[in-house]
């Protein structure tokens, strides 16, 4: 078995959350109690604590022409898993930021995109169009 991560992180409400990454995204859910829930997104645990009202100075950056959200998080999947996802969250008519081709033609050449979720986050899903050149420099 591969390395997951663990991410712990507030939330406004549990029930938004889990319905945004269970309905939206596709995603399941582990353990769960009133304040908090521990979703699987694609084999990494995802914890959302109920917490209040809380914020982060998240500048923007600018990559390639793009400007992309600093504070960000994702997961990298395969193209046909990507295009479905793009494709579930694009008919759903959500607002999907920044659809893109990042480093066309060189080491690391990925598409990616975000979605924010009901907490503020931004949510990257990325395909490489190599995948052993994620770590490549």
């Amino acid at each position: 078995m591969g390395a997951s991560f663990h991410m712990s992180l507030p939330c406004l409400s549990v029930k938004a959350t889990k319905s945004f990454y269970v309905d939206t995204i596709g995603a399941s859910v582990g353990r769960k109690t009133q304040n908090w829930v521990d979703v699987n997104l694609f084999g990494n645990q995802l914890t959302f604590i109920k917490a209040d009202k809380f914020s982060f100075n998240s500048p923007n950056y600018v990559f390639e022409g793009k400007i992309l959200p600093s504070f960000h998080f994702g997961v990298i999947v395969d193209l046909k898993e990507w295009e479905q996802i793009y494709a579930r969250l694009t008919e759903l008519k959500l607002d999907v930021v920044t659809q893109a081709t990042f480093l066309e033609g060189k080491t690391g050449e990925h598409v990616s995109f975000f979605i924010k979720d009901p907490n503020d986050y931004m949510l990257e899903f990325k395909s490489f169009k190599k995948p052993e050149s994620i770590f490549e420099k």
